[in-house]
């Protein structure tokens, strides 16, 4: 990825900065990141799953979601920016709240969520090409050679990740806005548009806001750009910019997606399918809708993977630089300076549940990651606020505007969703069960790691150093 950014001349030329990891990442890759990490193939079917249950109703959810989006997003740019960090988030959050939530947080809302969803893409592309090509692909074979291939080029560098990134985003936004707006350009039984919006206003009758937290898991992921902080080219400018302009074509694209859904997907197909998009585009494009489904799953679940290995690595890294993860993720490549133990890892840690998970519990799967991942946007909005609580004059290159309403809303709108998590009372023990009992072992565990390791206080938020400082003003 090229960039016509100068301001950094040193870190153009691809030179280390002082933790080892090199700046060549611009504001079309970053977007490719953010883009690419929020659509995926589980969410291609959870956005078709909620227009099933409250057809235009959904809408409304959806707008929410993406209100409460921007406020996570003002909140991340702001922290990114303070502590331009590989770790991302638990730096932030040991110099707010301490070293206590920075690793409950990071673990439940960034390890072990990606524990959760990634497996379910992989295990959705490999339904996904059985369906439409039956016999061709050795079940879970396709999915273990993408998370091998990506495994790989994101040991070789990020400027690689950031290439192949940025083709895969592109091809999978204009997939999806391609079937989306020729949907919604016509009705297959000729019927008026006023008359299908009108048959399918909330069909089943649930209560919508019932469905925010379904919504919000359609919008996050933004902040996997925070912690390509280090590796980013002109970072106040570019963080923030990426994680809006993210956010909001994903919004715009959804609208198409799901409005178009409601023209040529019958209800029944919707919520009893684990592939609801496959007949959505055989409906739209005939039997060239096949190819034209596979490409774009394919294509969302490599995005996925590779921006998840490109991210959750980084986060382990500096988390071990500062003490608060196992040292061996602090190893750079010697060759290309990448945490390639931490990439390993992460591969690993996606790889284990392929061995036991199932069809039946995709939506299961991905609703416990939703809450999971919830729970550690609320920790970071109560990051701005003690973080302007406790260094009122401390420089921030970007500032939230209107602090604190939009940390206020996003603490209302996510607690909602968290108490509301699931779509229907059926899948209420089973959510909450996983996203509690992840909650419960991350706890044990951090807590062990910060009294007995470590040797921290739970709660003493960390005091700056002057690596912050130094970081900060070369940021």
């Amino acid at each position: 990825m090229k960039s016509t950014d100068t301001t950094d001349t040193n870190s153009a030329k691809g030179e280390k900065p002082a933790r080892g990891l090199n700046r060549v990442l611009g504001l079309k890759a970053l977007i490719a990141v953010g883009v690419g990490l929020i659509v995926s193939q589980g969410i291609m079917a959870q956005m078709l799953m909620g227009v099933g249950i409250a057809g235009l109703g959904f809408f409304i959810p959806l707008t929410i979601a993406f209100l409460v989006a921007l406020t996570y997003v003002a909140s991340f740019s702001e922290l990114s920016l303070m502590f331009p960090k590989a770790g991302g988030f638990s730096t932030y959050t040991k110099f707010a709240l301490g070293h206590f939530p920075a690793l409950l947080g990071t673990y439940s809302g960034y390890v072990v969520v990606a524990m959760f969803a990634v497996p379910t893409e992989l295990l959705l592309v490999d339904l996904l090409f059985d369906a439409v090509y039956p016999g061709v692909f050795t079940p879970m074979v396709l999915g273990c050679s993408v998370l091998a291939l990506f495994t790989l080029l994101n040991i070789i560098g990020v400027d690689i990740f950031a290439r192949v990134q940025t083709i895969l985003a592109f091809t999978m936004i204009v997939s999806l806005a391609i079937l989306g707006l020729t949907a919604t350009s016509g009705i297959p039984d000729g019927r008026l548009v006023s008359e299908t919006l009108w048959t399918n206003w909330n069909p089943t009758g649930v209560d919508v806001f019932a469905l925010v937290t379904l919504a919000l898991w359609g919008f996050v992921g933004a902040e996997f750009i925070c912690p390509l902080a280090e590796e980013t080219l002109s970072p106040e400018k570019n963080i923030p910019r990426s994680m809006f302009l993210s956010v909001s074509i994903i919004f715009a694209v959804f609208v198409a997606y799901c409005l178009g859904a409601i023209f040529y997907v019958p209800t029944a197909t919707l919520l009893g399918s684990p592939l609801p998009h496959v007949h959505y585009a055989k409906a739209v494009f005939g039997d060239l809708g096949l190819i034209f489904v596979a490409v774009a799953g394919l294509t969302a679940v490599c995005s996925t993977v590779n921006t998840t290995l490109a991210a959750v690595p980084r986060m382990l890294y500096g988390m071990a630089c500062d003490g608060q993860a196992l040292p061996i993720f602090a190893r750079l490549h010697g060759r290309y300076h990448t945490p390639w133990v931490a990439i390993v890892f992460m591969a690993c840690v996606i790889g284990l549940p392929l061995t036991f998970l199932s069809a039946d519990n995709i939506g299961e799967m991905l609703i416990s990651a939703a809450l999971c991942w919830l729970f550690a946007y609320l920790i970071a909005h109560f990051n701005v606020i003690a973080l302007r609580i406790r260094f009122p004059t401390m420089a921030r290159p970007y500032k939230s505007p209107f602090y604190p309403w939009p940390q206020i809303l996003g603490i209302v709108g996510i607690s909602y969703a968290l108490i509301h998590g699931s779509p229907t009372p059926e899948m209420a023990a089973s959510v909450y069960g996983n996203a509690i009992g992840v909650l419960f072992l991350v706890s044990v565990c951090s807590f062990v790691w910060i009294k007995f390791v470590m040797k921290k206080d739970l709660f003493s938020p960390s005091p700056l150093d002057i690596d912050i400082e130094i970081d900060k003003d070369q940021a």
